[in-house]
């Protein structure tokens, strides 16, 4: 009989499961993977991966649009709709499989199936459909520890469900079959944002509507609001304090009535609407309640290192809480197997996770916003600056942006950097790093950044908080 018992199953292959599947197995401990739809979960699937291409084609297409401005010619510049999403969904295939490439390479044995726990350090596995070749089928397993990887899936409010033809999620969003002449997009974090970007720049009619009083609201106020006027610029329209309270829809439009702040409604007509207002983890069916496993507002109860209340059951990613990023994820996976393995490792620290969205212009966060850092009690040192003081953005065409750092006026901590601007999301790994590090503003100020780059704006913005820039 076939040995069914591990050191280690996960349960879900996004970038947490399979990150923390393949150290798991670096570490020694026979692993195990249980995976009911595609390898690389939504991710590299439906979320993180091929928005990034659908992105890229918009920013290539406005530039494009826009080839004067850097004294080339262009004629007939159009799009073809299908190409653009065979792209997206071509290099999330190649990701895909490269993850199934890397569980072959780990001797990572994949169970294709959706998983139960029916007892600490049991599960059942019912068979999926569509298992990749030499995928294991269900039946059940045991496993010392079993790391819950589930993910999340978007949220929907009552009344305003999606539907998959006129209320899009995500999904339908990353595959139009039509370029919609019109839309609504009800939320403004991460992922309301990044496709109503992209929508804009091929040329849709965008209203965003957003309850907080500011789009992008974890954001730095101040960062949202210049993202705020780049994206009113370009033609998006926006409104915050607003709520989509019902919809009304055609046969081939919808039609939403919007509540403002002061108790004004007024109604929106638009080819389509994209829900996104949150996620909602996914712990349902799991067997969690008859374990006794804590769970709070949708999301599995857990400590530093993955733990749950109950022995040998752990859960990392989005199905354990905010922030819901991939890369909160992989760390999160293994900082939990290299607990379990023994070894001296600090618990997750989310304050030192950096935010990226990926619009345009991009944004980028780690760390305290101004005002949650006054609220902490810090008294603190700004520093800020412009992105059309530096001679690569300007070279660029990139000239309208921002580098905001907060420190701590009595130990010069750097306590959150914000961004807003070209590249900035490939910027900001410089102050996660520097915050890890615990390094002070001296160190940062004599710190030789290379020229001409936009990264210099990093040090200039460091130094404008202790009045000391050089280039402003």
């Amino acid at each position: 009989m076939a040995d069914n018992s591990y050191d280690v199953i996960v349960i879900g292959s996004g970038p947490g499961g399979y990150v923390t599947a393949i150290r798991s197995s670096q570490l020694g401990f026979k692993t195990a993977i249980v995976e009911p739809k595609h390898l690389g979960g939504i991710c590299l699937n439906w979320g993180c991966i091929p928005t990034k291409a659908l992105l890229r084609t918009a920013e290539v297409y406005h530039n494009m649009q826009n080839a004067k401005d850097y004294g080339l010619s262009a004629t007939g510049i159009g799009f073809d709709l299908d190409a653009i999403v065979k792209r997206s969904r071509g290099v999330s295939a190649q990701l895909t499989g490269g993850v199934q490439g890397l569980m072959k390479k780990n001797k990572i044995d994949v169970i294709w199936g959706w998983a139960e726990l029916t007892a600490p350090g049991k599960i059942k596995v019912k068979d999926a459909e569509n298992p990749p070749r030499g995928a294991l089928k269900g039946g059940e397993y045991s496993a010392k520890h079993i790391i819950v990887a589930t993910g999340a899936r978007p949220r929907a409010l009552p009344g305003i469900e999606p539907d998959q033809n006129l209320i899009w999620t995500y999904f339908e969003a990353m595959v139009p079959e039509t370029m919609p002449k019109s839309l609504i997009v009800m939320g403004s974090g991460a992922i309301g944002i990044e496709f109503a970007s992209f929508y804009r720049f091929m040329g849709a009619e965008v209203t965003v509507v957003e309850v907080m009083p500011q789009i992008l609201p974890v954001e730095d106020a101040e960062i949202a609001a210049k993202a705020r006027k780049r994206f009113e610029k370009q033609g998006m329209k926006i409104m915050t304090d607003a709520k989509v309270t019902k919809v009304a829809k055609a046969q081939d439009s919808v039609t939403a009535t919007i509540e403002t702040k002061d108790g004004k409604t007024q109604e929106i007509t638009a080819s389509r609407m994209i829900s996104a207002v949150g996620v909602v983890g996914n712990i349902e069916n799991l067997g969690l309640e008859k374990l006794g496993v804590k769970t709070d507002r949708g999301c599995i109860s857990i400590d530093g290192f993955g733990r749950t209340n109950v022995p040998g059951i752990y859960a990392i990613g989005d199905v354990a809480g905010p922030p819901m990023l991939a890369h909160k994820a992989e760390h999160e996976g293994v900082v939990c197997v290299e607990k379990i393995a023994g070894l001296d490792v600090h618990p997750m620290d989310k304050s030192k996770i950096p935010g990226c969205t990926y619009c345009q212009p991009q944004i980028a966060s780690v760390g305290l916003t101004e005002a949650k850092a006054k609220e902490a009690g810090y008294e603190i040192k700004v520093g800020r600056f412009p992105f059309i003081a530096n001679g690569k953005a300007i070279a660029l065409g990139e000239s309208d942006g921002l580098v905001k750092t907060i420190f701590d006026a009595k130990t010069g901590q750097l306590l959150g950097a914000h961004m807003v601007g070209a590249e900035v999301t490939e910027l900001i790994q410089g102050y996660v790093v520097a915050m890890n590090l615990e390094t002070t503003e001296e160190e940062l100020m004599h710190t030789v950044f290379p020229h001409p780059t936009l990264s210099e704006m990093m040090k200039e913005s460091v130094l404008d908080a202790y009045g000391r820039a050089l280039n402003m």
